[in-house]
């Protein structure tokens, strides 16, 4: 499995706006192969900003890097998709992919 998170700096007072753009877009994650699950969190704030991760779920490095070259993936990063908010971003997201080395998974 492999798991790709995506960290944002979004400027005080436009958190509203950014998530107004992130629950409304059509990602389109779930017609490719290999997507096991998206979660678009929200973190602490400091002074300037606030902290978002968007953190998806692959079945492979490889079914993740055939969504970055996708249709979809293009669709999704347009001016109407999460790429869309001038003056949202504190500096452009910071990307961190990580294989999965162990599952835990909850009781039964």
């Amino acid at each position: 499995m492999f798991i790709a998170m995506n960290r944002f700096r979004i400027a005080k007072g436009q958190e509203d706006a950014f998530e107004r753009i992130w629950l409304g877009r059509d990602s389109r994650l779930a017609e490719l192969p290999g997507f096991l699950g998206f979660h678009l969190l929200k973190g602490p704030a400091a002074e300037d900003h606030t902290l978002y991760a968007s953190h998806s779920s692959w079945a492979s490095r490889a079914d993740f890097d055939n969504w970055t070259q996708s249709e979809q993936f293009r669709s999704a990063h347009s001016s109407s998709g999460a790429g869309a908010g001038p003056g949202l971003y504190l500096g452009p997201p910071q990307f961190e992919g990580f294989e999965v080395r162990q599952t835990v998974p909850a009781a039964a």
